[in-house]
């Protein structure tokens, strides 16, 4: 069986060349769509969630880099290393503070060349209020309705006595190690926060307190 074969013209032929040529054009000239540059924790803090996280900021980080002239006007001038912005979007009921911790450390460490423009959305609580107030300042943004919830470190231990004992000390590092850095990243005190974990129940903020403490900036 055959086909019959349809015979273009020259001027058929003339015209999908030049479509072509157009819609190639157009895609040459039309700007870049922006990269999604986002990474963050949504849901529980838990080791494979902070996991993500840690790879996502250190991937972003690297990935971000451009090379530019110190002086635009001048292109004689010193060529320097910026880095793009990072996205890290925090709605948490909290989790493990020892994997907060590990997020933490590289926020703080990428942040002096990376931006982090932390997020908060809908709740953050516990080990998520750190991360939030971990971002770059004037950059730290909470969703209008979000619910922000502080509250002490708490500890479920059980067996021989020294081991409780033992496990009740790591508990109160714990707690004195979360207490001195949400101090530094905020307005409060360290003596302001342990008075609101020292009310032994979940203390709640809205958005407007948390940028009021510095627990944010911005309000979405």
């Amino acid at each position: 069986m055959t086909f019959n074969k349809k015979r273009f013209s020259e001027e058929e032929k003339k015209q999908e060349e030049q479509a072509q040529e157009d819609i190639f054009a157009t895609l040459m000239t039309e700007p870049p769509r922006p990269e999604l540059r986002m990474t963050g924790i949504y849901g529980d803090v838990t080791e494979d969630r902070c996991s993500e996280a840690v790879y996502g900021l250190m991937a972003l980080h690297l990935t971000g880099t451009e090379k530019v002239l110190a002086d635009p006007e001048d292109e004689n001038s010193e060529i320097i290393k910026t880095y793009q912005p990072i996205d890290f979007i925090i709605s948490s009921h909290g989790g493990l503070a020892a994997d907060m911790f590990s997020v933490y450390d590289v926020i703080r460490d990428l942040r002096d060349r990376t931006p982090i423009h932390t997020k908060g959305l809908g709740k953050v609580m516990s080990a998520g209020v750190l991360l939030l107030a971990s971002g770059t300042k004037g950059e730290r943004r909470i969703g209008k309705y979000c619910r922000v919830m502080i509250h002490g470190v708490m500890a479920g231990q059980h067996g021989y006595l020294a081991d409780v004992e033992n496990e009740f000390k790591e508990t109160r590092a714990i707690q004195r190690m979360y207490v001195k850095a949400l101090a530094e990243e905020t307005n409060m005190s360290e003596a302001y926060v342990r008075k609101l974990m020292n009310k032994k129940t979940n203390v709640y903020l809205d958005a407007e307190e948390a940028v009021k403490l510095g627990i944010a900036d911005i309000i979405l």
